[in-house]
């Protein structure tokens, strides 16, 4: 458990107590202590991100059971890797039985610490040697023991005893809730989220068949050596959600060897890890796809990471692998820099600029698309760059075409009979196999295609959660995650990711399934994209009516940082998985794009549906 920097109250007989939470090392302040009043929340200084590490203060002696409660709250916010401090503020045997690593609760504000019911005759529960205090707040996530993130929303309250020592007359808490829990700012100040690296069970790329990776997002606490946290993490196997659709290289019951700890780069960026005797027998093949997990996962945590080395039992080398060989063992989303981005211009035919171009007039694309005379709603462009998919004017109509001049449109590969284009088809995407995914928003027939390869008979995917109809779809690059903008009976419009499952060898249709929220606190999402392996920026309408641009991870967090630069009148929004390359919006303004450390910058005001690869 930990506390926000909001503090708990404690009760006595006649008055409320208010302590600010300011019992650890190295802060700067704390709130003032007032001995009179209504019971409320009391703010500490807020403590500043400075990179030091932060420690509590063991108990006190004779502190009292609100000082207790306290104490142990503010405790396990701090950067104790083994919470050795908080484990002071309990009993022998709650000590020994207690399990922090099993889950983190992230409430809005904190928990709220309130003294339970007085003892009977009406004598201050305390007089007993025995109290119970009752943490509340309101729930917004939970972290499990695969440090997966999952919204939550609802009450929060869990009891805590205390009990008072006959010997040495010390208040200790001897039975408490398993796991921790603090406020989201606190949250956000003790964990970081990093993508750790599987590949795919279903999808690869290109002739050679190589892998495809694909990051599954965990939380892990950001000063306790998350290096080693993020290698036992990857080690232990991908997060249950995420699971049915990957693979890992890494044999069952690999771990670091005994003893482990502290793992961190030499002075040449060079990071050594060290394997138990199940990495023994693994072939050169197999060795380079694990370190190729380890550099993925690893450079996502320490960008200056240059290469890594696996070692088997007696510091036996096993492989090493540099970054450029990693990139080429397996296709990762994010290094895939786009050459082009695509729109339509005011002529409603698709036109290119080359990516992250200034001053520079747009041209038409080779092939029908470009050259001819058919007016498009929107457009996807494969992620080779070879291949076009676009919906004709009046959404009625899906064509696949080649990006090479003197091709022909040929016929719909896709129909809808939906009475307004609204009603139709919706903008297309591609995944790095080659797979076309488009939905038709007919309310009568609403249904998720995908075409293999682009040219493959539509097949309809089957969607067991879905509750409502798809108004948006973008796949991720992997091919085992979806996103869909799925629009309520109410119009209420959220934002969900899929798990797409497939089974080629049976032949049974694809499925998305456990669908889950990507951004919980927006009423009604306008558009998207993917902007990153694991991270989408999204434009809508948060609760309370205010419309906003912000990024949010697949599991539904929001990412500790500055949002996009505002802009109003959003329609459609395009970026890569390689962020590097400017995001791009058709606003009010047309197409405009966002260079790094820029404001937004017109590109052409007649554009409309901009797109990169995907």
């Amino acid at each position: 458990m930990g506390a926000d920097r909001e503090g708990g109250v404690r009760h006595r007989p006649g008055r409320a107590v208010a302590y600010s939470v300011c019992g650890a090392v190295l802060l700067a302040g704390c709130a003032s202590m007032p001995d009179s009043g209504d019971l409320r929340d009391v703010e500490s200084t807020p403590r500043q991100d400075t990179g030091v590490r932060v420690f509590a203060m063991p108990p006190a002696e004779d502190a009292e059971p609100g000082e207790i409660m306290q104490g142990f709250l503010e405790a396990l916010t701090s950067d104790d890797p083994q919470y050795d401090t908080a484990r002071k503020y309990l009993t022998a045997d709650a000590a020994r039985t207690w399990r922090p690593e099993r889950s983190a609760t992230v409430l809005a504000n904190g928990p709220s610490a309130v003294p339970g019911q007085q003892h009977p005759g009406g004598r201050d529960a305390t007089d007993s040697g025995s109290l119970t205090y009752v943490l509340t707040g309101s729930m917004v996530a939970t972290v499990g023991a695969q440090q997966a993130y999952k919204p939550a929303a609802g009450s929060y309250s869990e009891k805590v005893h205390l009990t008072k020592d006959a010997k040495s007359g010390q208040w200790r808490i001897d039975a408490l809730p398993q796991g921790v829990v603090m406020g989201k700012s606190d949250f956000q100040r003790n964990y970081t989220s990093v993508n750790k690296y599987y590949f795919a069970s279903a999808t690869t790329v290109g002739a050679t068949g190589q892998p495809v990776a694909v990051a599954d997002p965990v939380f892990v606490r950001s000063k306790v050596d998350p290096m080693t946290q993020m290698v036992r993490s990857l080690l232990s196997g991908p997060t249950r959600w995420l699971e049915p659709v990957v693979r890992s290289s890494f044999p069952t019951g690999t771990a670091l060897q005994e003893g482990v700890s502290g793992l961190a780069p030499d002075d040449q960026n060079r990071l050594t890890v060290p394997l138990n005797s199940k990495v023994s027998h693994a072939g050169a093949a197999k060795c380079t796809e694990m370190a190729t997990q380890l550099l993925f996962t690893l450079r996502n945590l320490t960008p200056t990471l240059e290469s890594v080395e696996l070692q088997g039992p007696g510091r036996h080398r096993l492989c090493d692998l540099t970054e450029e060989r990693a990139e080429s063992a397996a296709w990762h989303a994010s290094a895939q820099r786009p050459e082009y981005l695509y729109f339509l211009d005011g002529k409603h035919r698709l036109v290119r600029l080359p990516t992250g171009s200034a001053g520079t007039s747009a041209v038409p694309v080779p092939g029908p698309l470009g050259e001819g005379e058919k007016e498009l709603q929107s457009v996807a462009v494969s992620r080779d760059e070879h291949t076009v998919a676009g919906i004709g004017a009046d959404g009625k109509a899906l064509y696949v075409t080649s990006l090479a001049s003197g091709g022909s449109l040929g016929e719909a590969v896709v129909g809808s009979q939906g009475a307004t284009a609204t009603d139709r088809l919706t903008t297309p995407s591609w995944d790095a196999r080659g797979d076309l995914w488009v939905a038709d928003r007919d309310p009568r027939r609403p249904k998720l295609y995908v075409l293999e390869q682009g040219v493959g008979k539509p097949v309809e995917v089957t969607i067991p959660d879905l509750r409502g109809r798809i108004r948006d779809v973008r796949v991720a690059a992997d091919g085992v995650r979806v996103a869909l903008v799925v629009e309520k009976g109410d119009k209420q419009q959220s934002l969900l990711i899929g798990r797409i499952e497939r089974d080629d060898m049976s032949g049974a249709r694809p499925a998305v399934r456990e669908l889950r929220s990507a951004a919980p606190d927006l009423e009604q999402v306008t558009t998207m994209s993917w902007a990153g392996d694991s991270r989408l920026v999204v434009v809508g309408l948060e609760q309370g009516g205010v419309h906003q641009m912000r990024y949010v991870q697949v599991d539904g967090s929001t990412l500790d940082g500055p949002a996009p630069a505002a802009l109003s009148g959003v329609k459609a929004i395009a970026a890569s998985e390689d962020e590097r390359v400017p995001m791009v919006a058709y606003s009010e303004d047309g197409i405009v794009r966002l260079p790094s450390g820029a404001q937004w910058q017109k590109v052409d005001k007649d554009g409309t549906a901009p797109v990169y690869p995907g």
